[in-house]
């Protein structure tokens, strides 16, 4: 039986921490600030044990989640040795457990030097799941806009939070199959080094998102906001948008406001297994998970206890070895979801047909 186990942390202090089976669940009788006060010296927990799991080789896994008492704007404003010292307990509870290899959920990938100092003090690998984030992203993202009536060779794809190394390494495989393609973030000069190293399309260099967003047919959103910076009067009638971001790039009005594009979640995965289980929701289908999960997961499965995807970089050959190993062993794409809903056929060609009307 292979074992692992993957970090999950609190986004809203209300409505994570504080409710039934949170991290901290007196915290519901608690202001808000008292709570994320409260926080900082809670130790780090076992969320749930996941069992189940199953590979299309034969190979079994386990694992757990394990939650980090911090939320994102804690992760972002504490000192980086507080938030190093968490992560840290936390890999030393899953090695506790007898987990070969640690996840990095969300804002844990993201803050500091994306695991390098974390592996260092474990015994046991570490990996941010960027590489698969990376390869469903893209996949998802092309099969969507296929389904919407975009000819990708003919598009403008958009690319926010490029200099980052989810959105860098999007950017590295989409640049050859469009026409255009807009690199935004805040740094100009990071963008335009992203920009030197891309072939084929047409690159152009924005530091306004509303700006590189305008007629963008398809985009891919992987910024490390607290807040949504993607607004409805942004995105032109019929494009896609993958929101890999976590929280969420894209704001709730645009599902409320926009039903002539379409929105969906990067990296959603059946993982393999009839009995897999969780043993702990958040947010999607039975037997489903982000990508970055599945990551952790297929590498334990495979046997592989190696800090797989570490620091700031991700390559397209890391990418592609991920798509590969998400094969061996049956880890696939799990249709569409958006804001925490199924996106069916019906929806998608509802959706295609309102922007077709709109563009008359």
């Amino acid at each position: 039986m292979e074992k692992f186990a993957f970090i999950i942390h609190p986004f809203d202090v209300r409505r994570d921490v504080a409710k039934k089976g949170g991290i901290y669940t007196a915290a519901r009788y608690l202001p808000e600030p008292a709570v994320e006060w409260a926080i900082k010296f809670k130790s780090p927990i076992v969320m749930s044990h996941i069992t189940g799991i199953k590979s299309l080789t034969g190979a079994e896994a386990e694992g757990w989640f394990i939650g980090c008492p911090l939320t994102p704007t804690q992760m972002l404003t504490l000192p980086q040795d507080f938030v190093y010292n968490r992560l840290i307990q936390c890999g030393k509870l899953a090695e506790s457990l007898g987990a070969g290899i640690i996840g990095l959920g969300a804002f844990t990938s993201i803050v500091g030097d994306g695991g390098v100092t974390m592996a260092k003090s474990l015994d046991i690998a570490v990996t941010t799941g960027n590489s698969y984030t990376v390869a469903t992203a893209v996949e998802g993202a092309l099969d969507a806009a296929k389904r919407m009536g975009i000819s990708i060779e003919t598009a403008k794809v958009a690319i926010v939070g490029a200099s980052g190394s989810i959105g860098r390494t999007c950017a590295q495989m989409l640049a050859p199959r469009c026409a255009e393609i807009a690199l935004i973030g805040r740094d100009l000069t990071r963008l335009e080094a992203v920009g030197k190293e891309l072939t084929g399309a047409c690159v152009r260099l924005y530091d306004e998102v509303h700006l590189g967003l305008r007629d963008a047919d398809l985009v891919i959103t992987v910024t490390s906001a607290k807040d949504a910076v993607i607004e409805p009067e942004d995105l032109k009638p019929g494009c896609v948008v993958c929101d890999v971001a976590r929280p969420r790039d894209v704001s709730v009005r645009v599902a409320k406001e926009r039903d002539d594009v379409l929105v969906i979640e990067g990296g959603v995965v059946a993982v393999p297994g009839p009995d897999t289980d969780f043993h702990f929701t958040f947010g999607f289908p039975p037997k489903t998970a982000y990508a970055c999960m599945s990551e952790t997961i297929m590498l334990a499965l495979d046997g592989r206890y190696e800090s797989f995807t570490l620091g700031k970089e991700v390559s397209i050959a890391q990418a592609e070895e991920t798509s590969r190993l998400a094969k061996k062993h049956g880890f696939k794409l799990a249709g569409y979801r958006s804001f925490e809903r199924a996106v069916t056929d019906e929806t998608i060609e509802s959706t295609r047909l309102k922007a077709a009307a709109k563009r008359k």
